[in-house]
């Protein structure tokens, strides 16, 4: 495993505990959190308050990687992401992209994914999104 391997598990991980101070400690200042095709949110500080809105809705999460590959500083993956929303799960399959600098931080989070799977599933489980 290598180490770039190594912090995004550890990040993934943070994110599934709903540990956003853990989280964001593993980004950089000015990272890139890239979701597939809206805008770029850059900053520590804007991706903190992005995953307080989206994890909170949660209950539980819970990201499976299915697979993953690893060059020195990037990580591509393939996940499940699920979120518990009232009593059911929203699940989101994504492919995500890392980039990890010299100092172990994560640079870019990239996820691709279908908008569509996403609000249609979210609408069902809120009555509304």
């Amino acid at each position: 495993m290598t180490r770039a391997q190594e912090v995004v598990a550890a990040f993934i991980a943070a994110v599934e505990r709903k540990d956003i101070d853990a989280a964001v400690a593993m980004l950089a200042a000015d990272v890139s959190y890239e979701n597939m095709p809206m805008q770029p949110i850059v900053g520590a500080d804007q991706v903190r308050a992005t995953l307080a809105a989206f994890l909170g809705a949660a209950s539980e999460v819970d990201w499976p990687v299915r697979r993953e590959m690893a060059t020195d500083d990037v990580v591509m993956n393939e996940r499940l992401d699920r979120f518990k929303i009232g009593d059911g799960w929203l699940e989101l399959p994504v492919a995500g992209v890392f980039e990890v600098n010299g100092d172990g931080l994560i640079t870019l989070w990239r996820d691709y994914f279908d908008m569509n799977a996403y609000t249609s599933q979210l609408t069902a489980l809120t009555g509304g999104g």
